[in-house]
């Protein structure tokens, strides 16, 4: 190969490598969104990344490769939100391993949880988070569905004094413990809160929703597409035409902009063990979301099909 065709391919490569890169966002649209976390004012990506099931993959060589890729291109397509939970078997030390092997991660907004009866079983379990992960200081740890609160958010506080937590919270998958989850929200001083809510699971909007706006508390959404069922409902029916302009052409994208379009909504954190389903989950963090009117319209849709 003579150095004129030499420099010709190398510019072609670096080009497309650009051109790849940049036209993930403007291909969908010219903006990011991002919600703001409301004791801070700090900006968070819209659409962050769950690891439950899908990164308690234990010590194989192969799948711990392809969650590295998963965690590449998450954060190359503007993700931030990754979390986590000792409950998650192994998913913590993956996201270490996946962490080690990624240069570009300043952004990272790191969360995790502590998940035990005993309280210092759960101090135990805060400093194992630290070494699996292999970082000094976590953005948020959560009170995992509500065990301990009480003890645990007193320890949490103490590390967010030290500086080596920014925010504190508590999290919750189940529907029956929502009455619990509203008399925490009420009566103690957190940062955030995870709850379930999609399309179809859509009994937080009467007051925790409300409730997490009155009080300035961040939301982190769980079970975006409740563990993949939402899409039973759907097979074979395309998005209707009117929701392109929303930049909304599938239906993790239907899905995910109806949860991140409500306002008190800061983040949905989808999981999955695949590239092209991460990249498609990440689609919805560009455009614009549904008014709502347009959010009645699409529940309306979607509920028609059941």
């Amino acid at each position: 190969m003579d150095r004129r065709k030499f420099i010709t391919l190398s510019l072609l490569g670096f080009f497309n490598t650009f051109v790849s890169n940049y036209s993930f966002a403007q291909k969908f649209s010219d903006s990011k969104i991002n919600k703001v976390i409301p004791k801070t004012g700090e900006l968070l990506p819209s659409i962050g990344m769950g690891t439950w099931i899908t990164f308690d993959i234990g010590y194989n060589t192969k799948a711990v490769e392809d969650r590295v890729e998963i965690v590449k291109k998450f954060f190359s397509t503007g993700g931030s939100l990754i979390d986590s939970s000792p409950m998650y078997g192994s998913a913590e030390k993956v996201i270490g391993m996946c962490l080690e092997k990624i240069q570009s991660k300043k952004n990272l907004f790191s969360a995790t949880k502590v998940w035990t009866p005993i309280a210092s079983h759960g101090e135990q379990q805060i400093e194992n988070s630290f070494k699996l992960w292999n970082i000094n200081h976590f953005s948020l740890i959560q009170v995992h569905n509500l065990v301990n609160t009480k003890d645990h958010l007193r320890k949490l506080q103490e590390l967010k004094e030290q500086k080596k937590i920014k925010y504190i919270g508590v999290t919750t998958s189940h529907g029956n413990k929502h009455r619990q989850l509203i008399d925490v929200m009420s009566k103690e001083n957190i940062d955030f809160v995870q709850f379930t809510y999609n399309v179809l699971d859509d009994e937080a909007e009467a007051i925790l929703l409300p409730l997490a706006q009155e009080k300035k508390i961040a939301v982190i959404i769980n079970r975006p597409f409740q563990g993949g069922s939402l899409f039973n409902h759907i097979t074979g029916k395309p998005v209707p035409e009117w929701l392109h302009t929303l930049g909304i052409k599938t239906w993790p994208e239907f899905f995910l902009k109806f949860i991140t379009s409500h306002p008190a909504v800061t983040c949905a954190i989808p999981a999955t063990s695949r590239v092209d389903h991460l990249i498609e989950n990440m689609k919805s963090l560009y455009g614009v979301l549904p008014n709502l009117e347009e959010r009645d319209k699409m529940k309306k849709l979607f509920k028609s099909y059941l």
